[in-house]
C-alpha cells in the first residue's frame, strides 16, 4: 500500500466502502491531537512497560474508540529507519493474523493511522527500550530526545525525516480485539505477582 487510496481500499476489505470514504477525509485538529494525547498517556500509566508493542496499540486503539468516533484504523506492517529494519523482531500478533485474507505476513510494527496522520503510541517506548533496533534508538534519541511518549505525524512527512511507515494489511475489528485481550491478560498477569518486600 504506497498511498492514502490503496490504504482506504485496504479499509473498504475490512469495515466497508463508508468507513474507507470517513478513514480519506478525516481532517486533524487541536482537539483531535489533545483526545490522542491524554487518551496515551492514560494508556502508558496503567499498561506495565514488559507489554509488546502490538498489545499497546491494540490496548490504545480500543481505548481510543471507547467514546470518540473518529475513523481510525489498526495498521501492520514494515518500519523501516533511514533505510534500516526498526524492529528485527516480527509482530507477537502474527499468530493471530495468519490465514486473514489480504495478510502477507511481511510486517513487523503495528500502529493507528487516521487520514493520512500516523499516530504510534509503541514508537518511543521501543526506542527507549532493547525492543528497538540500535538504529532506532539512536534515530529516536538523535531526533526526538528523551522522554516522548506518542508520535503523530503525516505519513508523507514522516518519510521526509527518515522514518517509513509501510502498510501491509489493515485488521479487522475482531482482530484489534483480540490483540486487546492480549494487552488485558498481560496486565492482569502482572497485577497477580507476588510483591517483594
Amino acid at each position: 500500500m504506497k498511498d492514502l487510496s490503496e490504504l482506504g481500499k485496504g479499509v473498504a476489505a475490512q469495515h466497508g466502502w463508508p468507513a474507507a470514504k470517513a478513514f480519506k477525509t478525516w481532517k486533524t485538529d487541536e482537539a483531535a491531537g489533545a483526545i490522542l494525547t491524554r487518551k496515551a498517556l492514560d494508556i502508558l500509566r496503567v499498561m506495565p512497560k514488559s507489554l509488546d508493542r502490538s498489545a499497546l496499540t491494540g490496548a490504545y486503539a480500543v481505548h481510543l474508540l471507547r467514546d470518540w468516533d473518529a475513523p481510525l484504523q489498526v495498521v501492520a506492517g514494515r518500519l523501516r529507519v533511514e533505510g534500516g529494519d526498526a524492529f528485527v523482531e516480527p509482530l507477537s500478533c502474527v499468530d493471530k493474523l495468519k490465514g486473514a485474507e489480504g495478510w502477507s505476513g511481511d510486517c513487523n510494527h503495528l500502529w493507528i493511522m487516521i487520514g493520512s496522520q500516523i499516530v504510534d503510541i509503541a514508537l518511543f517506548r521501543a526506542a527507549y527500550s532493547a525492543e528497538g533496533s540500535a538504529q532506532l534508538a539512536h534515530f529516536v534519541n538523535l531526533q526526538f530526545g528523551s522522554g516522548k511518549a506518542l508520535y503523530v505525524d503525516d505519513w508523507r512527512l514522516a518519510r521526509r525525516r527518515g522514518l517509513s511507515y509501510e502498510p501491509v494489511y489493515v485488521l479487522g475489528a475482531d482482530e484489534v480485539t483480540a490483540i486487546m485481550a492480549d494487552a488485558y491478560h498481560a496486565g492482569e498477569a502482572l497485577a497477580r505477582r507476588p510483591c517483594r518486600r
